[in-house]
């Protein structure tokens, strides 16, 4: 795939895998549009990329703040070549102690807003007869674990609604990819996990940013449907699909560690 010139959109762009995004998207002289609720954040990181990108404070709950963006990036560079949503956020608690309104919250930004971001896009996209849309989810969205079960649910949806919507886009020239990360070493667990526990219990076990975001532009140039990562928990995705009841077993005691 040649990256040169390529407008490309990316939600959650503050830190961690969004800010590794766009730098490595930079990089490859593609050009990043940095998005996401904190501008000041956003400068700071336009300010560490070499090369053409552009900065768009963007609220992914707000059904105006994307048509807003959306429009403004295709005003500025006539087309959108890829959107990645990466953002997202979760709260660990068992479910009996969990608040609806945090429920609710995981729900509107991991979910909706990936629906919001794409209905924007999306027509753009059709008319173009290209493109290509990843969706970063998570091995939470394919294996539970107690304390997750409104993150784990979010991203459920977010796998689901990215299978139909490939099936939906094939022959459209448009292309749909979801990457599943396991644990990502990133400010992700300062609200996820405050107390620090399921940290250095995973640590060992935690992705780095950068390898998350080379994953993503993988799966767009090899036209992947699908990454899980790592290996060790993509092949726990399998054996949980095989034998449901005995990994429920064996593992609820390994991740009952948040």
């Amino acid at each position: 795939m040649e990256w040169k010139h390529q407008v490309a959109v990316v939600t959650g762009a503050t830190g961690g895998i969004g800010a590794s995004l766009c730098r490595l998207l930079a990089e490859r002289g593609a050009v990043p549009v940095l998005t996401g609720r904190s501008e000041d954040k956003l400068r700071q990181l336009s300010d560490e990329i070499r090369g053409e990108h552009w900065i768009c404070v963007l609220d992914v709950t707000s059904e105006e703040s994307v048509s807003r963006v959306i429009r403004e990036v295709l005003d500025r560079y006539g087309r959108i070549d890829l959107l990645i949503n990466n953002a997202g956020f979760g709260i660990f608690q068992r479910f009996a102690e969990a608040a609806l309104s945090d429920l609710a919250e995981m729900m509107d930004v991991n979910y909706f807003g990936t629906v919001r971001c794409i209905k924007a896009v999306l027509p753009h996209m059709l008319q173009a007869g290209s493109g290509h849309i990843v969706n970063i989810a998570s091995m939470a969205g394919k294996i539970g674990s107690p304390k997750a079960s409104g993150y784990s649910a979010s991203k459920h949806a977010v796998l689901g609604f990215t299978n139909c919507l490939r099936q939906e886009l094939a022959g459209t020239g448009v292309r749909v990819s979801a990457v599943n990360p396991g644990p990502v070493d990133t400010a992700f667990f300062d609200r996820a996990d405050p107390s620090g526990a399921y940290v250095e219990s995973v640590r060992w076990f935690m992705l780095k940013p950068e390898r998350v975001a080379a994953e993503v532009l993988k799966a767009v140039e090899r036209n992947k449907a699908e990454i899980n990562i790592p290996l060790m928990a993509a092949a726990g995705v399998k054996l949980y699909q095989l034998f449901p009841r005995l990994f429920d077993r064996a593992a609820t005691r390994l991740l009952d560690r948040k």
